[in-house]
Protein backbone atom coordinates (compact mmCIF):
# COMPACT_ATOMS: atom_id res chain seq x y z
CA UNK A 1 0.00 0.00 0.00
CA UNK A 2 3.20 2.43 0.64
CA UNK A 3 4.12 1.72 -2.25
CA UNK A 4 1.47 2.43 -4.41
CA UNK A 5 0.92 6.05 -2.69
CA UNK A 6 4.91 6.32 -3.24
CA UNK A 7 4.32 5.58 -7.05
CA UNK A 8 0.77 8.14 -7.49
CA UNK A 9 2.83 10.77 -5.67
CA UNK A 10 5.79 10.90 -8.22
CA UNK A 11 3.49 10.56 -11.14
CA UNK A 12 1.02 13.43 -10.05
CA UNK A 13 4.72 15.65 -9.03
CA UNK A 14 5.80 14.63 -12.51
CA UNK A 15 2.89 15.78 -14.14
CA UNK A 16 2.34 19.20 -12.59
CA UNK A 17 3.37 21.73 -15.07
CA UNK A 18 6.95 23.49 -14.23
CA UNK A 19 7.23 27.33 -13.37
CA UNK A 20 8.23 29.19 -16.58
CA UNK A 21 12.05 30.89 -16.03
CA UNK A 22 12.07 34.15 -15.36
CA UNK A 23 12.67 36.06 -18.49
CA UNK A 24 16.40 38.81 -17.83
CA UNK A 25 15.35 42.62 -17.67
CA UNK A 26 16.47 43.87 -21.44
CA UNK A 27 20.42 44.70 -21.70
CA UNK A 28 21.13 48.53 -21.33
CA UNK A 29 22.75 49.59 -24.62
CA UNK A 30 24.20 52.85 -24.41
CA UNK A 31 24.68 52.57 -28.64
CA UNK A 32 21.70 52.05 -29.27
CA UNK A 33 20.08 54.31 -32.02
CA UNK A 34 17.86 57.43 -30.96
CA UNK A 35 19.17 58.32 -27.90
CA UNK A 36 20.47 61.67 -26.93
CA UNK A 37 23.89 62.40 -25.70
CA UNK A 38 22.69 62.55 -22.12
CA UNK A 39 20.53 59.32 -22.05
CA UNK A 40 23.50 57.53 -23.67
CA UNK A 41 25.86 59.18 -20.76
CA UNK A 42 23.47 57.80 -18.19
CA UNK A 43 23.37 54.50 -19.44
CA UNK A 44 26.75 53.87 -19.39
CA UNK A 45 27.15 55.17 -15.87
CA UNK A 46 24.26 52.68 -14.97
CA UNK A 47 26.51 49.45 -16.90
CA UNK A 48 29.56 50.76 -15.15
CA UNK A 49 27.68 50.86 -11.73
CA UNK A 50 26.12 47.47 -12.47
CA UNK A 51 29.43 45.73 -13.24
CA UNK A 52 31.13 47.57 -10.04
CA UNK A 53 28.54 45.28 -7.98
CA UNK A 54 28.90 42.22 -9.44
CA UNK A 55 32.98 42.91 -8.94
CA UNK A 56 32.21 43.91 -5.51
CA UNK A 57 30.32 41.11 -5.02
CA UNK A 58 32.91 38.43 -6.17
CA UNK A 59 35.10 40.08 -4.17
CA UNK A 60 33.47 39.40 -0.82
CA UNK A 61 33.41 35.84 -1.66
CA UNK A 62 36.25 35.24 -2.76
CA UNK A 63 37.31 37.50 0.22
CA UNK A 64 35.23 35.07 2.41
CA UNK A 65 35.93 31.86 1.22
CA UNK A 66 39.93 32.58 1.21
CA UNK A 67 41.77 31.69 4.69
CA UNK A 68 42.96 35.30 5.40
CA UNK A 69 39.99 37.39 4.73
CA UNK A 70 36.53 38.26 6.08
CA UNK A 71 35.18 37.70 9.95
CA UNK A 72 37.07 34.17 9.16
CA UNK A 73 40.41 35.69 8.60
CA UNK A 74 40.26 37.69 11.55
CA UNK A 75 39.04 34.72 14.30
CA UNK A 76 42.05 33.30 12.76
CA UNK A 77 44.29 36.22 13.45
CA UNK A 78 42.58 36.57 17.25
CA UNK A 79 43.36 32.83 18.22
CA UNK A 80 46.71 32.85 17.18
CA UNK A 81 47.07 36.33 18.74
CA UNK A 82 45.80 34.47 21.91
CA UNK A 83 48.20 31.26 21.96
CA UNK A 84 50.78 33.40 21.68
CA UNK A 85 49.84 35.39 25.04
CA UNK A 86 48.87 32.10 26.45
CA UNK A 87 45.46 31.63 26.66
CA UNK A 88 44.50 34.76 27.97
CA UNK A 89 40.83 36.15 26.64
CA UNK A 90 39.76 37.04 23.61
CA UNK A 91 39.87 40.47 21.91
CA UNK A 92 38.84 42.10 19.33
CA UNK A 93 41.39 43.98 17.30
CA UNK A 94 40.53 47.71 16.03
CA UNK A 95 41.15 48.93 12.64
CA UNK A 96 42.89 51.94 12.50
CA UNK A 97 41.52 54.43 10.52
CA UNK A 98 42.91 55.65 7.96
CA UNK A 99 42.96 59.41 7.25
CA UNK A 100 40.09 60.86 9.35
CA UNK A 101 38.57 63.41 8.02
CA UNK A 102 38.59 66.82 9.01
CA UNK A 103 35.00 68.00 8.53
CA UNK A 104 31.76 67.21 6.81
CA UNK A 105 32.06 68.91 3.56
CA UNK A 106 28.62 71.32 3.38
CA UNK A 107 29.54 72.23 -0.32
CA UNK A 108 28.21 69.83 -2.99
CA UNK A 109 30.35 68.04 -4.68
CA UNK A 110 33.55 68.42 -3.57
CA UNK A 111 35.30 65.42 -1.18
CA UNK A 112 36.27 65.55 2.05
CA UNK A 113 39.33 66.80 3.20
CA UNK A 114 41.83 64.39 5.43
CA UNK A 115 43.04 65.69 8.62
CA UNK A 116 47.21 66.98 8.26
CA UNK A 117 49.29 65.19 10.51
CA UNK A 118 50.99 68.34 11.73
CA UNK A 119 48.49 71.51 10.83
CA UNK A 120 46.59 73.05 13.47
CA UNK A 121 43.49 72.22 13.52
CA UNK A 122 40.41 73.30 12.59
CA UNK A 123 42.28 76.31 11.39
CA UNK A 124 45.79 75.89 10.05
CA UNK A 125 47.93 78.30 11.68
CA UNK A 126 51.49 77.23 10.97
CA UNK A 127 52.97 78.23 7.31
CA UNK A 128 53.67 75.53 5.06
CA UNK A 129 57.77 75.99 4.94
CA UNK A 130 57.93 75.13 8.56
CA UNK A 131 55.47 71.84 7.77
CA UNK A 132 58.41 70.91 5.50
CA UNK A 133 61.47 71.96 6.35
CA UNK A 134 63.40 69.89 3.74
CA UNK A 135 61.62 71.34 0.95
CA UNK A 136 60.08 67.92 0.33
CA UNK A 137 56.86 69.00 -0.42
CA UNK A 138 53.18 66.93 -1.76
CA UNK A 139 53.38 66.01 -5.24
CA UNK A 140 50.93 66.43 -7.43
CA UNK A 141 48.71 64.15 -9.18
CA UNK A 142 50.77 62.12 -11.71
CA UNK A 143 49.53 61.63 -14.97
CA UNK A 144 51.95 59.30 -17.70
CA UNK A 145 51.79 60.43 -20.94
CA UNK A 146 50.07 57.96 -23.85
CA UNK A 147 50.94 56.93 -27.11
CA UNK A 148 54.55 58.31 -28.83
CA UNK A 149 55.74 60.12 -25.40
CA UNK A 150 55.21 57.15 -23.25
CA UNK A 151 58.67 56.38 -23.59
CA UNK A 152 59.47 59.56 -21.35
CA UNK A 153 58.29 58.12 -18.21
CA UNK A 154 61.12 55.53 -17.84
CA UNK A 155 63.73 57.93 -19.79
CA UNK A 156 66.64 58.35 -17.43
CA UNK A 157 67.96 61.42 -19.24
CA UNK A 158 64.69 63.30 -18.59
CA UNK A 159 64.46 62.34 -15.03
CA UNK A 160 68.32 63.92 -15.31
CA UNK A 161 66.71 66.83 -16.85
CA UNK A 162 63.93 67.33 -14.16
CA UNK A 163 66.52 66.84 -10.97
CA UNK A 164 67.60 70.62 -12.40
CA UNK A 165 64.37 71.85 -12.28
CA UNK A 166 64.37 71.09 -8.54
CA UNK A 167 64.06 74.63 -7.40
CA UNK A 168 60.93 75.27 -9.54
CA UNK A 169 59.24 72.19 -8.70
CA UNK A 170 60.02 73.21 -4.91
CA UNK A 171 57.96 76.92 -5.08
CA UNK A 172 55.27 75.72 -6.76
CA UNK A 173 54.48 72.56 -4.85
CA UNK A 174 54.99 75.14 -1.82
CA UNK A 175 52.39 77.21 -3.25
CA UNK A 176 50.10 74.71 -4.17
CA UNK A 177 50.51 73.13 -0.65
CA UNK A 178 49.55 76.75 0.50
CA UNK A 179 46.28 76.36 -1.69
CA UNK A 180 45.09 73.61 -0.59
CA UNK A 181 45.21 74.14 3.09
CA UNK A 182 43.84 77.66 2.49
CA UNK A 183 40.06 76.21 0.63
CA UNK A 184 40.28 73.24 2.79
CA UNK A 185 39.78 75.96 5.87
CA UNK A 186 37.54 78.14 3.35
CA UNK A 187 35.01 75.28 2.72
CA UNK A 188 34.48 74.87 6.40
CA UNK A 189 32.92 78.39 6.92
CA UNK A 190 31.92 79.11 3.19
CA UNK A 191 27.93 78.82 4.00
CA UNK A 192 24.55 80.23 3.37
CA UNK A 193 24.60 84.03 5.13
CA UNK A 194 28.51 85.06 5.04
CA UNK A 195 29.13 88.40 2.95
CA UNK A 196 31.52 88.33 0.68
CA UNK A 197 33.65 90.61 1.22
CA UNK A 198 34.12 88.93 4.98
CA UNK A 199 34.58 85.99 3.34
CA UNK A 200 37.55 86.89 0.62
CA UNK A 201 39.49 88.73 3.44
CA UNK A 202 39.81 85.72 5.47
CA UNK A 203 41.04 83.67 2.70
CA UNK A 204 43.22 85.96 1.64
CA UNK A 205 44.46 86.87 5.19
CA UNK A 206 44.86 82.91 5.90
CA UNK A 207 46.72 83.03 2.33
CA UNK A 208 49.11 85.57 3.46
CA UNK A 209 49.64 83.90 6.74
CA UNK A 210 50.45 80.72 5.26
CA UNK A 211 52.40 81.14 2.58
CA UNK A 212 54.98 83.54 4.87
CA UNK A 213 54.18 86.80 2.73
CA UNK A 214 57.09 88.62 1.92
CA UNK A 215 57.04 91.27 -0.42
CA UNK A 216 56.71 90.07 -3.91
CA UNK A 217 58.91 86.63 -3.27
CA UNK A 218 55.60 84.95 -1.84
CA UNK A 219 51.97 86.24 -1.67
CA UNK A 220 48.62 86.39 -2.88
CA UNK A 221 49.41 85.90 -6.72
CA UNK A 222 45.52 87.69 -7.71
CA UNK A 223 42.38 88.74 -5.61
CA UNK A 224 40.17 86.17 -4.46
CA UNK A 225 36.93 86.03 -6.92
CA UNK A 226 33.80 84.85 -5.39
CA UNK A 227 31.27 85.70 -8.92
CA UNK A 228 27.84 84.50 -8.18
CA UNK A 229 25.31 82.77 -10.70
CA UNK A 230 25.64 84.38 -14.14
CA UNK A 231 28.49 86.22 -13.52
CA UNK A 232 31.19 83.93 -14.42
CA UNK A 233 35.06 85.68 -13.74
CA UNK A 234 36.80 88.54 -12.37
CA UNK A 235 34.17 89.38 -9.45
CA UNK A 236 35.30 90.77 -5.93
CA UNK A 237 33.44 92.89 -3.83
CA UNK A 238 35.05 96.66 -3.71
CA UNK A 239 34.52 98.23 0.05
CA UNK A 240 31.02 99.13 0.59
CA UNK A 241 29.57 96.15 -1.06
CA UNK A 242 28.02 94.08 1.47
CA UNK A 243 26.41 91.15 -0.68
CA UNK A 244 25.80 88.09 0.98
CA UNK A 245 26.15 84.22 -0.12
CA UNK A 246 22.37 83.06 -0.93
CA UNK A 247 21.32 79.35 -0.31
CA UNK A 248 20.13 78.98 -3.90
CA UNK A 249 23.50 80.98 -5.28
CA UNK A 250 26.39 79.22 -7.78
CA UNK A 251 29.31 80.72 -6.37
CA UNK A 252 32.86 80.93 -8.43
CA UNK A 253 35.55 80.71 -5.72
CA UNK A 254 38.95 81.65 -7.40
CA UNK A 255 41.99 82.07 -5.50
CA UNK A 256 45.94 82.37 -6.03
CA UNK A 257 48.94 81.67 -4.63
CA UNK A 258 53.00 82.60 -5.92
CA UNK A 259 56.26 81.59 -4.45
CA UNK A 260 59.12 82.99 -6.36
CA UNK A 261 56.53 84.25 -9.06
CA UNK A 262 55.76 80.51 -9.76
CA UNK A 263 51.87 80.54 -9.84
CA UNK A 264 48.87 78.54 -8.65
CA UNK A 265 45.89 79.12 -9.87
CA UNK A 266 42.77 76.87 -8.98
CA UNK A 267 39.04 77.74 -8.55
CA UNK A 268 35.99 75.51 -7.25
CA UNK A 269 32.34 76.04 -7.46
CA UNK A 270 30.47 76.45 -4.06
CA UNK A 271 26.55 75.56 -4.43
CA UNK A 272 23.95 74.14 -1.69
CA UNK A 273 21.28 72.98 -3.62
CA UNK A 274 21.22 69.63 -5.25
CA UNK A 275 19.04 70.89 -8.22
CA UNK A 276 22.83 72.60 -9.69
CA UNK A 277 24.54 68.98 -9.65
CA UNK A 278 24.30 68.31 -13.37
CA UNK A 279 25.65 71.93 -14.00
CA UNK A 280 28.82 71.31 -11.53
CA UNK A 281 29.24 67.44 -12.44
CA UNK A 282 29.21 68.21 -16.31
CA UNK A 283 32.07 71.14 -15.67
CA UNK A 284 34.30 69.40 -13.30
CA UNK A 285 34.13 66.49 -15.91
CA UNK A 286 35.31 69.03 -18.83
CA UNK A 287 37.95 70.03 -16.70
CA UNK A 288 38.97 66.45 -15.83
CA UNK A 289 38.76 65.81 -19.30
CA UNK A 290 40.95 68.91 -20.26
CA UNK A 291 43.72 67.92 -18.12
CA UNK A 292 43.41 64.38 -19.71
CA UNK A 293 43.98 65.92 -23.35
CA UNK A 294 46.32 67.92 -22.34
CA UNK A 295 50.12 67.17 -22.63
CA UNK A 296 53.41 67.79 -24.68
CA UNK A 297 52.88 68.18 -28.03
CA UNK A 298 48.54 68.12 -27.69
CA UNK A 299 47.25 70.94 -29.95
CA UNK A 300 45.49 73.54 -27.93
CA UNK A 301 42.62 73.51 -30.37
CA UNK A 302 42.16 69.76 -29.87
CA UNK A 303 41.92 70.01 -26.31
CA UNK A 304 39.04 72.63 -26.42
CA UNK A 305 37.27 69.88 -28.88
CA UNK A 306 38.09 67.22 -25.95
CA UNK A 307 36.25 69.71 -23.21
CA UNK A 308 33.51 70.68 -25.49
CA UNK A 309 32.24 67.19 -26.53
CA UNK A 310 32.02 66.49 -22.56
CA UNK A 311 30.86 69.96 -21.44
CA UNK A 312 27.51 70.13 -23.73
CA UNK A 313 26.62 66.29 -23.53
CA UNK A 314 24.98 67.50 -20.40
CA UNK A 315 21.27 69.32 -19.34
CA UNK A 316 19.96 70.57 -16.52
CA UNK A 317 16.37 70.57 -15.39
CA UNK A 318 15.40 73.97 -13.24
CA UNK A 319 12.26 74.52 -12.33
CA UNK A 320 10.34 72.04 -15.06
CA UNK A 321 12.51 73.57 -17.50
CA UNK A 322 15.28 71.68 -19.31
CA UNK A 323 18.89 73.80 -20.62
CA UNK A 324 21.56 72.18 -22.54
CA UNK A 325 25.01 73.27 -20.42
CA UNK A 326 26.93 75.07 -22.89
CA UNK A 327 30.26 76.15 -22.77
CA UNK A 328 31.52 79.99 -22.63
CA UNK A 329 33.41 80.42 -25.94
CA UNK A 330 35.01 83.27 -25.11
CA UNK A 331 36.56 82.09 -21.84
CA UNK A 332 39.77 80.03 -21.89
CA UNK A 333 41.96 78.21 -19.53
CA UNK A 334 46.42 79.99 -20.23
CA UNK A 335 49.59 79.20 -19.95
CA UNK A 336 51.90 80.56 -16.92
CA UNK A 337 54.84 82.25 -16.66
CA UNK A 338 56.98 83.60 -13.64
CA UNK A 339 54.86 87.00 -12.47
CA UNK A 340 52.40 85.89 -15.50
CA UNK A 341 48.82 84.95 -14.82
CA UNK A 342 48.04 84.84 -18.66
CA UNK A 343 51.91 83.90 -20.30
CA UNK A 344 50.39 84.09 -23.71
CA UNK A 345 49.06 81.19 -25.02
CA UNK A 346 45.26 79.98 -24.87
CA UNK A 347 43.23 76.83 -24.11
CA UNK A 348 39.85 77.16 -25.35
CA UNK A 349 37.13 74.93 -24.03
CA UNK A 350 35.03 75.27 -27.74
CA UNK A 351 36.40 73.10 -30.99
CA UNK A 352 37.91 75.42 -33.34
CA UNK A 353 40.85 76.44 -31.65
CA UNK A 354 44.20 77.39 -33.09
CA UNK A 355 46.81 74.25 -33.68
CA UNK A 356 49.27 75.86 -31.83
CA UNK A 357 51.05 72.72 -29.45
CA UNK A 358 51.73 72.52 -26.01
CA UNK A 359 55.43 72.40 -25.07
CA UNK A 360 57.61 70.70 -22.39
CA UNK A 361 58.11 72.11 -19.34
CA UNK A 362 55.22 74.95 -19.60
CA UNK A 363 52.53 75.15 -16.63
CA UNK A 364 48.93 75.91 -17.92
CA UNK A 365 45.59 76.89 -15.93
CA UNK A 366 43.20 74.34 -17.03
CA UNK A 367 39.63 75.77 -16.51
CA UNK A 368 36.23 75.33 -17.80
CA UNK A 369 32.69 76.94 -17.70
CA UNK A 370 29.55 75.53 -18.00
CA UNK A 371 26.61 77.91 -18.42
CA UNK A 372 22.98 77.78 -18.77
CA UNK A 373 22.75 80.95 -20.24
CA UNK A 374 24.37 82.15 -24.04
CA UNK A 375 27.56 80.69 -23.75
CA UNK A 376 29.07 84.17 -23.93
CA UNK A 377 29.89 86.70 -21.63
CA UNK A 378 30.24 90.37 -21.72
CA UNK A 379 31.82 93.09 -19.36
CA UNK A 380 29.50 94.27 -17.06
CA UNK A 381 29.18 96.12 -13.66
CA UNK A 382 31.43 98.14 -11.26
CA UNK A 383 35.45 97.27 -11.67
CA UNK A 384 37.76 95.40 -8.97
CA UNK A 385 40.39 93.79 -10.45
CA UNK A 386 43.28 95.69 -11.85
CA UNK A 387 46.69 94.47 -13.61
CA UNK A 388 49.94 96.29 -15.13
CA UNK A 389 51.15 96.01 -18.11
CA UNK A 390 53.49 93.07 -18.59
CA UNK A 391 55.10 94.55 -21.18
CA UNK A 392 54.34 98.03 -20.60
CA UNK A 393 56.56 100.97 -22.14
CA UNK A 394 57.53 103.77 -20.42
CA UNK A 395 55.01 106.32 -20.48
CA UNK A 396 55.43 109.60 -18.93
CA UNK A 397 52.70 110.95 -16.40
CA UNK A 398 51.84 114.57 -15.65
CA UNK A 399 49.79 113.71 -12.34
CA UNK A 400 52.38 113.20 -9.21
CA UNK A 401 49.16 110.89 -8.04
CA UNK A 402 49.45 109.08 -10.85
CA UNK A 403 53.03 108.64 -10.19
CA UNK A 404 52.98 107.69 -7.10
CA UNK A 405 50.22 105.21 -7.66
CA UNK A 406 52.34 103.81 -10.53
CA UNK A 407 55.14 103.76 -8.37
CA UNK A 408 53.07 101.79 -5.20
CA UNK A 409 51.84 99.40 -7.82
CA UNK A 410 55.26 98.32 -8.91
CA UNK A 411 56.94 98.04 -5.66
CA UNK A 412 54.08 95.79 -4.12
CA UNK A 413 52.32 93.84 -6.88
CA UNK A 414 55.06 94.51 -10.04
CA UNK A 415 52.48 92.56 -12.93
CA UNK A 416 50.67 90.59 -10.67
CA UNK A 417 46.66 91.54 -10.33
CA UNK A 418 45.40 93.43 -7.64
CA UNK A 419 41.99 94.83 -6.47
CA UNK A 420 40.80 98.11 -5.03
CA UNK A 421 40.46 96.71 -1.27
CA UNK A 422 43.83 96.37 -1.34
CA UNK A 423 44.89 99.86 -2.19
CA UNK A 424 42.59 100.58 0.65
CA UNK A 425 44.39 98.26 2.98
CA UNK A 426 47.76 99.76 2.16
CA UNK A 427 46.57 103.39 3.18
CA UNK A 428 45.68 104.33 -0.07
CA UNK A 429 43.72 107.37 -0.37
CA UNK A 430 41.63 109.22 -3.53
CA UNK A 431 43.22 107.21 -6.16
CA UNK A 432 40.71 106.41 -8.43
CA UNK A 433 41.16 109.10 -10.96
CA UNK A 434 45.36 108.30 -10.52
CA UNK A 435 43.60 104.82 -11.85
CA UNK A 436 41.99 105.89 -14.27
CA UNK A 437 44.17 107.70 -15.94
CA UNK A 438 47.26 105.07 -15.78
CA UNK A 439 44.22 102.70 -17.40
CA UNK A 440 44.24 105.34 -20.21
CA UNK A 441 47.86 105.13 -20.66
CA UNK A 442 47.97 101.85 -20.79
CA UNK A 443 50.39 101.06 -17.88
CA UNK A 444 47.63 99.32 -15.64
CA UNK A 445 44.69 97.30 -17.32
CA UNK A 446 41.11 97.00 -16.23
CA UNK A 447 39.21 93.65 -16.21
CA UNK A 448 35.47 94.01 -14.94
CA UNK A 449 33.18 91.31 -13.96
CA UNK A 450 32.29 88.60 -16.78
CA UNK A 451 28.26 88.17 -17.18
CA UNK A 452 26.53 85.86 -19.12
CA UNK A 453 22.24 86.66 -19.39
CA UNK A 454 21.25 87.36 -15.82
CA UNK A 455 19.33 84.14 -14.87
CA UNK A 456 21.78 82.18 -16.25
CA UNK A 457 24.25 79.83 -13.89
CA UNK A 458 27.61 79.81 -14.18
CA UNK A 459 29.72 76.84 -13.29
CA UNK A 460 33.60 76.95 -13.09
CA UNK A 461 36.24 74.42 -12.07
CA UNK A 462 40.33 74.92 -12.43
CA UNK A 463 43.77 73.09 -12.05
CA UNK A 464 47.56 74.17 -12.15
CA UNK A 465 49.28 71.58 -13.96
CA UNK A 466 52.91 70.98 -15.06
CA UNK A 467 54.29 69.78 -18.43
CA UNK A 468 56.99 68.00 -16.56
CA UNK A 469 59.63 65.58 -19.23
CA UNK A 470 58.67 62.54 -17.81
CA UNK A 471 54.95 63.00 -16.92
CA UNK A 472 52.22 65.28 -16.18
CA UNK A 473 51.70 66.69 -12.73
CA UNK A 474 48.54 67.91 -11.45
CA UNK A 475 49.82 70.08 -8.89
CA UNK A 476 47.08 71.87 -7.58
CA UNK A 477 44.92 68.63 -6.76
CA UNK A 478 43.38 67.68 -3.42
CA UNK A 479 40.75 65.70 -1.32
CA UNK A 480 38.07 67.83 -2.41
CA UNK A 481 38.44 67.97 -6.70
Amino acid sequence: LSRTHTMADQESTSQAPSPAPEQAPPALDPDAPGLSKAQKRRLKKKLAAAQGDAGDGAAAATSSEGGGGGREGEEKAEAAGDGESGGGAKKKKKKKKKGAVAFEQQIRLLGNWKKHPKQTEPEPTIPVHKLYPDNNYPIGEIQHYPGQNSYRTSSAELRDRERLEANIYEDVRRAAECHRQVRKHAQSFIKPGIRLIDMCERIEDLNRKLVAEDGLKAGIAFPTGCSINHVAAHYTPNNGDFTVLGEDDVMKVDFGTQVNGRIIDCAFTVSFNPKFDPLLEAVKDATNTGIKAAGIDATLGSVGAAIQEVMESYEIELDGTTYPIKSIRNLNGHSIGPYQIHAGKSVPIVAGGEETRMEEGEFFAIETFGSTGRGLVVEDMECSHYMREFDAQHVPLRLPRSKALLSHINKNFDTLAFCRRWLDRAGQTKYLMALRNLCESGLVNAYPPLCDVKGSYVAQYEHTILLRPTCKEVISRGDDY
